[in-house]
């Protein structure tokens, strides 16, 4: 079986809606502890202005003391804009990770513009970041790209219009996001099918959230289409503050407990997952944590892949 990598968003994702904010220290701590367990990619924080998530405020700090306990980590930052990739960059991250929004209503309430608008954004971004002197990949969320808490149905044909556009702005990597959850089976695998033949390998992974219980057979069918990338969110936490009813993203536990058990190799190891869990408690105990393997206790047939 081959490899498939995961991309850790809890110190963004998960803690950007979290009702107490984590201090600096306990963050690190926790995203050293995630990197212990052998996750290779974090996304550390946002860099967006502290007004509009003081969870995230101190991003820039969080990323300085990550790059110097862990300089074999990728580390990797969300940005809503070229002030914020300008900061991401500067900080000093490996990876850039940029939300545009497939629905009109959610492109107006999280980024404040339209996606036709997001796509010229995002040249000046791809512009700006090819005249630097560091190679700073850009990976593009292809946010509401399953369905929309503002807007509902959202056509395959309209995100596959947006991954398009962003594949001709010269973004690196595409991730069709399900940002409020609302994707099954069958339409993972017709929108990563439509999208994969339109843009090719720029198509690059899934960002799944759990909000109707679907999560992990998403990942499933994303599997199946050939997909060997995913965010996901130690026990669950997450989801957009600018997306009615969004819930927290696929647990990963959970994730690497299913593709392990599958035999697809996740260079992730379990049990050290879970103390990265205690971690994640002692620092935030008012927020619940989801997941049925952590609750359930990792099974005595348990083989990890070979």
């Amino acid at each position: 079986m081959s490899f498939v990598s995961i991309c850790e968003v809890g110190p963004r994702d998960g803690l950007q809606i979290a009702k107490t904010r984590m201090s600096t220290d306990d963050k690190v701590a926790w995203i050293l502890s995630l990197a212990t367990a052998g996750i290779q990619e974090i996304e550390v924080g946002s860099f967006v202005p502290p007004r509009v998530i003081p969870q995230l405020a101190d991003t820039a700090e969080v990323v300085a003391k990550v790059l110097a306990a862990l300089p074999n980590l990728t580390v990797q930052a969300l940005a809503p804009n070229l002030r914020g990739v300008q900061n991401a960059y500067h900080a000093g991250v490996h990876k850039i990770a940029i939300p545009v929004s497939v629905s009109d209503g959610h492109s107006q309430a999280n980024l404040n513009r339209t996606p036709a608008q997001s796509i010229e954004m995002m040249r000046e971004v791809m512009d700006w970041l090819k005249a630097q002197p560091r190679k700073v990949p850009v990976v593009a969320g292809a946010s509401t790209a399953f369905g929309c808490s503002i807007d509902g149905v959202v056509p395959t044909a309209k995100t596959v219009a947006l991954c398009e556009g962003l594949a001709r702005a010269g973004v690196d990597q595409i991730m069709l996001a399900d940002t409020v959850g609302y994707a099954y089976p069958a339409q993972v695998k017709e929108v990563v099918r439509a999208t994969r033949a339109a843009i090719g390998p720029v198509l690059y992974g899934l960002h799944l959230h759990d909000t109707c219980g679907l999560g992990i057979a998403n990942a499933v069918a994303g599997l199946e289409e050939g997909i060997r990338a995913f965010d996901s969110c130690l026990a669950g936490l997450g989801g957009c503050p600018y997306a009615p009813g969004a819930s927290g993203n696929v647990v990963t536990e959970d994730l690497v407990f299913m593709l392990e058990s599958m035999g697809f190799r996740t260079g992730i190891d379990i049990p050290a997952l879970l103390e990265s869990r205690k971690v994640l408690h002692a620092a935030l105990p008012a927020e619940p944590l989801h997941g049925q393997m952590p609750k359930a206790g990792l099974p005595p047939t348990f083989r990890k892949a070979a």
